[in-house]
């Protein structure tokens, strides 16, 4: 069975001029990072996809030297620092196998954030020493202008890469089986792209057909009470949006669940999103609410995060409550003023990346939900929503 495939993200990190850019260029055969002797180069992270043969594609960041100086410096430091939590593995770039306080931090950063990292010697071409331990790890010594060492490191990048970044369980895993019927209830509107179906419609068609299942599409409008007669799907999936008008259609025998949901369940951090969504009782006048999206589109009049949730929210509540929204992913700056944290599905995104988004909020202890599963907690539909997931 084929699972779902994201792109693991690997950040090079290191000092002004050891060579970051280069070892990037060196690795995609490409002149992708501009090279120069001028410390600090790299102003801003400067990502790059590349192949890699047993995992796929993979995102590479360039970033700027950990080492920067002066207030821009710091900026550029900082932008570095933010790259630590988007990020399945990490490359720490030496030259002549300098280790001292700023690389420590560095690693005691990724060591909280329990990613793994490889620490290699550019330049070798210069100075070679075989065999060094830093840290408990053998470096890996390597020239970008000369390509020696370039095949070890994709090795050991192959071996410290964790699977689940590149390779998790299929999307309906336990869920759906061979020959089964699929039906999707996927609606049409504002922020529908033109001529298209959004990337989790597309992304569940897909697991569908692989597990040798029948997919069976239309909108809103075209469900029907007797088309449950002829053919009995085994599971319905719709957008959570329509929970409301669809869940009265579909026979009570019949499993129901949503996009967003299988998508908690697939890449969220799902045990939590169970635990905080019922939180939505405790919620009070004046409490703030957090809605992160991680995309970035324009806002439309029937945006889900910014006017179609906060709406809900408030009428099934009947507080008064304040929203932020935050796209992309910007760094979340005081979290401990929020009552609540709703994350989106994370279609575009990687499993580590929103592990580590919603991090501060978990570790404060604030409940955290996402959009499928806060939509079904206020249309009545909760446990019957989630109920298919947690037998699976």
């Amino acid at each position: 069975m084929k699972g779902y495939h994201s792109q693991p993200h690997i950040g090079i990190f290191g000092r002004r001029n050891n060579g970051k850019s280069a070892l990037i260029n060196a690795l995609t055969g490409q002149e992708i990072a501009i090279v120069s002797d001028v410390a600090g180069t790299t102003t801003d992270p400067v990502k790059k996809s590349m192949e890699i043969s047993g995992i796929g594609p993979v995102v590479l960041i360039d970033t700027a030297g950990i080492d920067d100086v002066n207030e821009l410096g710091k900026k550029r430091v900082e932008k570095t620092e933010n790259v630590l939590k988007h990020i399945d593995l990490a490359i720490l770039v030496l030259t002549n196998y300098r280790f001292d306080e700023t690389e420590k931090k560095l690693l005691d950063k990724l060591r909280a954030l329990d990613t793994p990292f490889i620490i290699v010697n550019n330049k070798s071409d210069i100075i070679n020493i075989e065999d060094v331990i830093i840290e408990n790890e053998t470096v890996v010594s390597l020239s970008a202008k000369t390509g020696k060492g370039i095949s070890a490191l994709i090795e050991e990048i192959k071996h410290k890469i964790p699977v689940s970044a590149y390779h998790t369980h299929s999307l309906l895993e336990g869920i759906v089986k061979e020959n089964d019927t699929v039906l999707l209830i996927t609606p049409i509107d504002s922020e529908a792209p033109e001529g298209r179906l959004i990337l989790p419609q597309v992304q569940t068609i897909r697991a569908i057909l692989d597990q040798n299942a029948v997919a069976v599409v239309m909108k809103p409008n075209n469900v029907r009470v007797e088309n449950f007669r002829p053919i009995q799907p085994n599971l319905v999936i719709t957008d959570s949006q329509v929970f409301k008008t669809v869940a009265p259609l579909i026979p009570l025998h019949i499993p129901l669940t949503s996009f967003s949901i299988l998508f908690a369940r697939l890449k969220g951090d799902y045990d939590n999103y169970l635990k905080g969504t019922p939180q939505i009782e405790n919620l009070k006048d004046g409490d703030s609410v957090l809605i992160l999206e991680s995309c970035t589109h324009l806002s439309s009049c029937e945006d889900i995060g910014k006017v179609k949730i906060p709406k809900w929210l408030t009428e099934y509540t009947g507080k008064t409550l304040h929203f932020d929204f935050i796209s992309g992913l910007t760094p979340v700056e005081n979290i401990e003023k929020y009552a609540l944290v709703v994350q989106c599905g994370g279609c575009m995104i990687t499993k580590k990346q929103i592990l580590n988004r919603l991090k501060p909020a978990v570790d404060a202890g604030i409940p955290v939900t996402n959009y499928g599963m806060l939509i079904a907690y206020v249309t009545g539909i909760f446990e019957r929503a989630t109920g298919i997931l947690q037998s699976n």
